[in-house]
């Protein structure tokens, strides 16, 4: 991560969730799943902008996502690295950060878990608090909060556990960059969790 080098001291991140952020999650049963080949990576309306904008405003972009397949056996290390490799193309990432555990490995990368946002602010040298979570799912937000981070819910309409209180409730990433903005401004937040 030669990069971060470059990041200044105090720098703000947006940390974004792959599957169901940035890239369309595969839906089955009313829940995401990771895409599992390259071919089924498609980027999201409009991500490609939004993350534009967030660099316009000095932001560094690293993506955290959770790949638990990797270690049930039933995803390959080459098609995760194929995908960010596509996903970089994409999108003007800075880094891009997996966790490859599942639940009862423990680790403290896996989110809810917030060690892949601590791990990103020491090497890139992040304020956390000025930094933003977006995700999809309770533990994306979770992890947000665990690193002192504010917290947008991009809500997909899953069939699964939802977030506790998050600072932003929106239908997809553009969605948030007009609060994040305000956010970085010092400019009012509303007292709602909708934008």
């Amino acid at each position: 991560m030669t990069a971060a080098l470059s990041a200044p001291r105090g720098a703000r991140a947006v940390f974004l969730d792959r599957d169901g952020v940035l890239i369309r999650a595969i839906r089955r049963n009313g829940r995401p799943y990771s895409a599992a080949a390259l071919a089924d990576a498609e980027l999201l309306p409009l991500v490609r902008e939004a993350c534009a904008s967030l660099k316009r405003a000095g932001a560094v972009l690293i993506a955290v996502t959770n790949q638990p397949e990797l270690s049930r056996g039933t995803l390959d290390t080459d098609v995760v690295a194929a995908i960010h490799d596509w996903l970089r193309r994409q999108v003007d990432l800075d880094d891009v950060l997996t966790c490859p555990h599942d639940d009862e490995d423990a680790c403290a990368c896996r989110k809810p878990k917030p060690g892949m946002l601590t791990t990103a602010a020491r090497e890139w040298q992040l304020d956390l608090r000025a930094s933003v979570m977006v995700g999809d799912r309770w533990r994306d937000v979770e992890a947000g909060r665990r690193a002192g981070c504010k917290t947008v819910f991009v809500d997909r309409g899953y069939d699964e556990k939802r977030p506790r209180d998050p600072d932003l409730t929106v239908e997809d990433l553009p969605g948030a960059v007009p609060w994040i903005l305000n956010f970085w401004n010092g400019g009012e937040l509303p007292d709602e969790h909708q934008a």
